[in-house]
């Protein structure tokens, strides 16, 4: 396998690039802890393994869900130096923020309302490269757990974020045309 333009083969980034799975889950949990001011032990991200001991009843709690990463079509390339180009694309991550218990709609609104604090989107941005794109509409959904009813309230929330990949992708553009490698491959 290839990792430089200099040869045939595909090309693998360099580095751990953008925070995916539990980093990115880590990042909106503290995100939601932060403007709620809930306790980080009553936030969980959905569908993990092993799966989160669901609170006792009477408990206020939120459980979010990334449900779409969906990345701008058109990335650009960006020639950072000789031997080295960065691929920007910009994504967006849709998570669903689950509030349940007593207090689940004040929560959600609460946390609704904090969205547009301006502190909290710089704080966002901080941390985590995310910025808030959308906020939907609060619903009521009510949920029968262990047998009885809990309430529920779902907020879907829209974030954005620019995606760095860096390529070893060697310039074309040399102080000397005898310096340019060119290979000629294909049908």
């Amino acid at each position: 396998m290839s990792n430089d333009s200099t040869a045939p083969g595909y090309l693998t980034p360099e580095g751990a690039g953008p925070a995916n799975d539990k980093p990115l889950e880590i990042h909106i949990s503290e995100w939601i802890c932060g403007v709620t001011g809930i306790d980080v032990k009553r936030v969980y991200p959905r569908w993990t393994d092993p799966q989160h001991k669901i609170p006792p009843a009477g408990t206020t709690w939120c459980a979010f869900g990334i449900t779409q990463q969906q990345p701008n079509l058109n990335p650009a390339d960006v020639q950072i130096s000789d031997d080295r180009s960065e691929q920007w694309t910009w994504e967006k991550v849709t998570v669903i923020c689950c509030f349940y218990g007593p207090e689940g709609a004040a929560l959600a609104s609460l946390f609704r309302a904090g969205l547009f604090v301006e502190q909290n989107a710089t704080e966002l941005k901080r941390r985590s490269g995310l910025s808030l794109n959308d906020a939907g509409t609060l619903f009521n959904v009510p949920e029968i757990i262990n047998n009885q009813w809990v309430r529920r309230y779902d907020l879907t929330v829209t974030l954005s974020r620019k995606l760095v990949r860096t390529y070893n992708i060697k310039s074309l553009v040399t102080k000397s045309s005898t310096d340019i490698p060119v290979i000629l491959s294909g049908d």
